[in-house]
């Protein structure tokens, strides 16, 4: 049983690293190929797609993963199935009104962001919210069977082909790489609604039935995912949006390659963060509230070890990196990637936050603590990007990781006086960093 644990854990990691990988190089590749004007142009259009994909998108995933195990543990399979055929419509609703509100930017864009030529690339970009959505219903019946090392590679896979997409397109132009994405997402759609059906066929069959006493809590789940996502969309998207409109497109892009630690950093972690989500909702439905606890404490002291080596090395190697990946042309980015650096440090030691609300049940935390997160990063991204560009925006993000990890020190303090305190001898399953 370990050693078949064991190996779910490492297939999981190594398909999440593909995955990392084959994002850097698409990254790499379009600005390398683009000039930093184009590929301002590229990750502009990328970021307005992404803001409103995840502002209206409806997060139903992380309700399916909490009220599906429950239903997976009682062995209701009516109400999994209804759970799963409602947050499909929810989703394709919440698709539909993104990819529309992109499209409705598209002739607008010249004029906000200051720039040319941002029209098509805003356009086609508008059809990613729509492509993308059976994915998340789909691969969520993975983690009920607990195959997140099948989820890893299938985020390999949806990186390779993205990155073909990329690849191909941006020789091109700047629409045709966009245009590179939506059809490679397409595909991979396609095959995460094929696992996911075939997965899900293999619980026991039975005729759907009413949720009852759990819709109101399914409706207010899904709520308060969906605005603790649109929260998020604030910092992830709209932050490098923001930017574009004080200092141009091609300070987007700068942006886009300062934030490359973040984005590996966050990439190397995903595979714990995908485990911890898996394992400890599973444990808790099951009663197991202390070794939940126990796992998130060795989690931040072995992922704070690591970081402590790492960040000092690529702190030194970073003029060295940016030079060798994206060309001489981006090394006004290092100081603004140094300090992002940092930043994702302090992310991947509270990497548990995300997984921890939906395995305790309470999104809630979420909208507060990435509210405050939001409300400190966008005024900051404003003012210091209009003085210093990508390094200023840079400062911000790394004042508001701050002041984010100060509002989950209090909450994670109130969450374990209401635990009872491990026994020494106690050990969990939770995985370390």
């Amino acid at each position: 049983m370990r050693s078949r644990l064991l190996w779910r854990r490492s297939a999981t990691a190594v398909g999440l690293y593909g995955s990392l990988g084959f994002g850097v190089l698409a990254t790499i590749v379009a600005a390398r190929v683009l000039a930093p004007r184009d590929f301002g142009l590229f990750a502009t259009a990328f970021a307005a797609a992404s803001f409103f994909q995840m502002l209206l998108d409806l997060t139903v995933e992380e309700a399916l993963t909490k009220l599906g195990f429950r239903y997976v543990v009682q062995e209701d399979w009516g109400r999994l199935r209804r759970l799963f055929a409602r947050a499909l419509q929810l989703k394709l609703a919440g698709g539909l009104v993104a990819a529309l509100a992109v499209a409705a930017l598209a002739p607008a864009a010249d004029a906000i962001f200051d720039a040319e030529d941002l029209f098509w690339p805003v356009l086609v970009s508008a059809l990613l919210p729509l492509i993308a959505v059976p994915e998340g219903v789909g691969l969520a019946a993975l983690l009920l069977r607990r195959r997140y090392d099948l989820r890893g590679w299938y985020q390999s896979l949806q990186g390779a082909l993205r990155f073909t997409g990329v690849a191909i397109g941006v020789q091109f132009g700047v629409t045709a790489a966009i245009a590179g994405i939506c059809v490679g997402q397409a595909v991979a759609t396609v095959v995460a609604a094929a696992i996911g059906i075939a997965v899900f066929r293999r619980f026991p069959h039975a005729p759907q039935r009413s949720l009852g006493d759990d819709r109101r809590y399914a409706i207010s789940f899904v709520a308060k995912s969906s605005v603790a996502t649109a929260v998020i969309s604030l910092r992830t998207t709209l932050a490098p949006l923001l930017l574009g409109v004080v200092a141009g497109p091609t300070q987007v892009g700068l942006l886009r390659v300062a934030q490359a630690p973040l984005t590996g950093l966050q990439a190397a972690s995903s595979p714990v963060r995908l485990i911890l989500l898996t394992e400890q909702t599973h444990d808790w439905e099951r009663g197991r509230e202390r070794e939940v606890v126990a796992g998130l404490r060795r989690y931040m002291v072995m992922a704070a070890g690591l970081m402590a080596v790492a960040v000092p090395v690529f702190m030194i190697a970073m003029p060295w990196l940016v030079e060798l990946f994206f060309t001489e042309d981006y090394v006004e980015a290092v100081d603004a990637a140094r300090i992002v650096l940092v930043a994702a440090a302090l992310l991947v030691v509270l990497g548990w936050t995300k997984s921890l609300p939906v395995t305790i049940g309470r999104p809630g935390l979420r909208i507060l603590a990435h509210g405050v997160e939001a409300g400190v990063l966008l005024p900051l991204v404003i003012v210091l990007g209009a003085e210093w560009g990508v390094t200023g925006a840079a400062v911000a993000i790394l004042i508001s990781v701050l002041a984010f990890a100060a509002v989950w020190a209090v909450l994670l303090a109130r969450i374990q006086a209401g635990v009872t305190p491990v026994d020494p001898g106690i050990t969990g399953n939770a995985p370390v960093a």
